[in-house]
């Protein structure tokens, strides 16, 4: 635990919420994330027994709620001072948008965490009604187990599955990790990636088309877009 040793409120908030991880885990609450395995998708690097203690210390600082849902199952809420994170986790978001931007090392790319995201922001009311939307991702340099991935868009949901829904694929997405996470994170026109041949669709035109409005960006690729020209 992190004990600055001052009465200061900035030291105090930053003995809650600087520890290794802790900003990551709150961003994923914020996102949505309420069961423990889903927080952790978004944390994959983080081990399981960590995730744990940093969520226990932060119900203690009254930052989130454990509520037992059915049967066993535990979800995580946050609470009215946990809301009241979401400018200030968006505004560091920003922030590093705009003045840190990607410059990804290849240990920053990570092709389970880049599909989670595009799954949880997915814009589904843009999907057409009625018509079950499959596109297969495929990594040419991702490690083995995580080159394939098919984001299924139906019934107004997104799910996204590492083994073949079975269903014919609306699109095929061929890239290296690097290329699509530039293009996500606003560091990369999708265009300007087809053009020298960094990325490859294959479907309907009509459905190339739409990929990028089904799609959607990043929360901060719009920073990153208007700092970058």
């Amino acid at each position: 635990m992190i004990d600055y040793g001052q009465f200061c409120t900035v030291a105090r908030g930053a003995e809650v919420l600087c520890e290794r991880w802790t900003p990551l885990v709150v961003r994923e609450l914020l996102c949505g994330s309420t069961r423990f395995n889903d927080i952790r998708r978004g944390v994959p690097r983080m081990s399981g027994s960590l995730l744990t203690q940093r969520l226990r210390k932060l119900e203690e600082a009254g930052v989130v709620k454990r509520i037992r849902g059915d049967g066993s199952t535990a979800e995580y809420h946050l609470t009215a001072a946990g809301e009241e994170l979401r400018p200030i986790v968006m505004a560091l978001g920003h922030w590093g948008a705009r003045w840190i931007g990607s410059r990804l090392k290849r240990d920053q790319l990570d092709a389970g965490f880049l599909m989670w995201d595009i799954r949880r922001f997915v814009r589904v009311d843009e999907c057409p009604l009625g018509r079950c939307i499959v596109i297969h991702f495929r990594f040419t340099d991702a490690p083995e187990g995580e080159r394939r991935w098919w984001l299924v868009v139906d019934h107004g949901s997104a799910d996204l599955c590492r083994d073949n829904p079975g269903e014919e694929p609306t699109l095929i997405v061929e890239s290296n990790m690097l290329t699509l996470t530039e293009i996500w994170t606003g560091d990369l026109d999708a265009e300007a990636a087809l053009r020298e041949r960094r990325l490859r669709v294959i479907g309907a035109a009509s459905d190339i088309q739409n990929l990028w409005r089904w799609m959607g960006r990043s929360a901060f690729a719009d920073a990153r877009t208007a700092a970058r020209l």
